[in-house]
């Protein structure tokens, strides 16, 4: 059986590392980049460290305005499916290049697979919410990371075809840990301690297209008293350079601006920070998996077993709830929060590998 597997943002690359190598066991695989993340240290280095085989197509499309981006995506990656003619269309996530991977191969009666299906943050001027909701009317085959996501389906009348296999990003995690624990020197490279600094990422539009959130996020960062390291999206990056009057703080303030970490990097920065503040769906479930106590830079998230379990608070994006936040941490005692398996044990690959072979039989 062929099966055609888009992705196209750093998230994807990461899930599909360990489910292609189940897939390539028995099915031919043909890998589709959209392009959607293009910076090499966004896109490229994922496939060499994650030894993800090399895409068969990549097709550049970049960034853009929401219509326009997806409009290309779908028009190319109906090009592919008609040249391979493929089986199965796989897609992981919530991003552009999923919805419009899952609309080509509707169109063309092709199932769809997709992978991390049933999260809902109920927030619809959310892109990704726009995303995965159609995503997953559209799937024949839905796989869940957790019970929550199965149940959000149900609430939509979806319940055939739909797994709870477990997060294949905990598959992916566990994977390279090992591997980024002797191959990392990032601490070293950045010139922090274990324990010692704070680990920010921001890249969600109701962030960094909101000059007051993004102000009033840096503003706390600014007036906390660890060091915060802020890998940057480049884009993120550019707003703060065209608005450098409002952001002047952070020149001589606390908050460290780097570029974006490979995956084995970020890993161990993840692993060894004293908090994550993030945006990120993927951040808060890798700092729930690492342990490691997570502020959400959000009024909602998809992944609410990491806020029910206690490493995860849910902050607005404003100076003093960031800063309330991270003063609750200081006080919690994590030794006494339940730290539960909700996202499986490691094998969601396998499991998905298995059923994706029983279905195209």
């Amino acid at each position: 059986m062929k099966i055609v597997t888009v992705v196209g943002a750093r998230p994807q690359f990461i899930k599909a590392a360990p489910v292609s190598r189940e897939l390539r066991k028995n099915h031919e695989e043909i890998l589709v980049h959209t392009g959607q993340h293009y910076d090499k240290n966004m896109s490229d280095i994922f496939f060499e460290e994650l030894n993800i085989p090399k895409p068969d197509y990549n097709l550049n499309v970049g960034s853009g305005h929401h219509g326009k981006q997806t409009g290309e995506m779908l028009m190319k990656i109906e090009e592919v499916l008609l040249n391979e003619k493929s089986d199965a269309m796989l897609v992981y996530g919530d991003t552009n290049s999923t919805l419009a991977g899952a609309l080509a191969a509707s169109k063309l009666h092709i199932p769809v697979i997709h992978i991390e299906a049933g999260l809902r943050s109920y927030n619809m001027h959310m892109p990704e919410e726009q995303n995965r909701i159609l995503t997953d009317h559209l799937a024949t085959m839905l796989f869940c990371p957790t019970q929550n996501a199965v149940d959000n389906l149900a609430k939509e009348g979806i319940t055939k075809g739909v797994y709870n296999v477990g997060d294949v990003m905990l598959d992916a995690l566990l994977y390279n840990l090992k591997i980024a624990e002797i191959k990392s020197n990032i601490l070293a490279d950045i010139n922090v301690a274990p324990q010692k600094y704070i680990l920010a990422t921001i890249h969600r539009a109701e962030n960094t297209d909101n000059i007051e959130n993004l102000t009033n996020i840096f503003k706390a960062f600014s007036e906390l008293e660890w060091p915060i390291i802020v890998p940057l999206h480049p884009r993120t990056r550019n707003i703060i350079k065209n608005n450098a009057n409002l952001f002047a703080f952070i020149n001589d303030s606390n908050i460290k601006i780097i570029e974006p970490l490979a995956y084995l990097d970020m890993i161990m920065a993840m692993k060894h920070a004293k908090i994550i503040m993030t945006d990120s769906g993927g951040v808060q479930k890798e700092a729930y998996f690492l342990k490691t106590p997570c502020i959400t830079l959000r009024t909602e998230t998809e992944w609410i077993e990491t806020v029910e379990s206690g490493w995860n608070i849910l902050s607005q994006s404003n100076s003093e709830t960031i800063k309330d936040a991270a003063s609750m941490f200081k006080t919690r005692n994590f030794n006494t929060l339940k730290h539960t398996d909700c996202y499986g044990n490691g094998d969601a690959s396998r499991i998905i590998g298995d059923i994706i072979e029983a279905r195209l039989k």
